[in-house]
């Protein structure tokens, strides 16, 4: 499968462990390089929907300077948006327990934006999953911020946790999108290139 990426130089540029565990999956060989300061931010005016897939494009002109010409760049950026709030990661414990009690009991949007690209091509997509949680208790909130690590993901959460077990009623769209890498939509991205 994915022969056509044998003549590159897969490069996953993302720090996230659950991002190359999804990788690996599909069964291709890749090597991550990450790049420390690319500035994340976006116009405020720019709609929830649309961030993600611009903060990736950013990530991608970050890495253009060291693309060689046989590599493939994956970057990839995930939100998660609450009532036209945008969660990003916490920077503390209060932070992700605050967002996590916005979540509970209520429906919200997780936006994975991807940019592919190589020095002659490149290609971005948004994927977009509605996840529902149910009502968490003080107790259960406490509970997963002390026993998990919810500062470096976006609205505090990874469903692959136990709160994915206790708290999410459902999702309308895709798993590994909540995750953070939207997998089928990647796959067909990389078929085409």
């Amino acid at each position: 499968m994915l022969d056509n990426l044998k003549k590159y130089n897969l490069v996953l540029a993302s720090a996230s462990p659950r991002r190359k565990e999804l990788l690996q999956r599909l069964g291709i060989d890749f090597k991550v390089r990450t790049l420390l300061g690319i500035d994340e931010s976006y116009p405020d005016n720019l709609p929830a929907e649309k961030i993600a897939e611009y903060i990736s494009k950013k990530k991608a002109e970050g890495y253009r300077t060291s693309l060689a010409a046989d590599e493939l760049i994956i970057c990839a950026d995930t939100i998660v948006c609450f009532e036209d709030k945008v969660l990003g990661k916490p920077k503390t414990t209060d932070e992700a327990k605050a967002m996590l009690r916005m979540l509970s009991g209520n429906q919200h949007y997780v936006y994975t934006g991807v940019t592919v690209f190589s020095a002659t091509k490149e290609v971005s997509f948004t994927a977009e999953s509605r996840v529902s949680f149910a009502k968490l208790t003080k107790e259960e909130i406490d509970y997963y911020v002390d026993n998990f690590v919810p500062l470096d993901k976006a609205g505090a959460y990874g469903i692959q946790d136990w709160i994915g077990i206790a708290a999410v009623e459902g999702i309308e769209g895709s798993y590994f999108n909540v995750v953070g890498l939207p997998m089928q939509r990647l796959y067909t991205a990389l078929k085409k290139f």
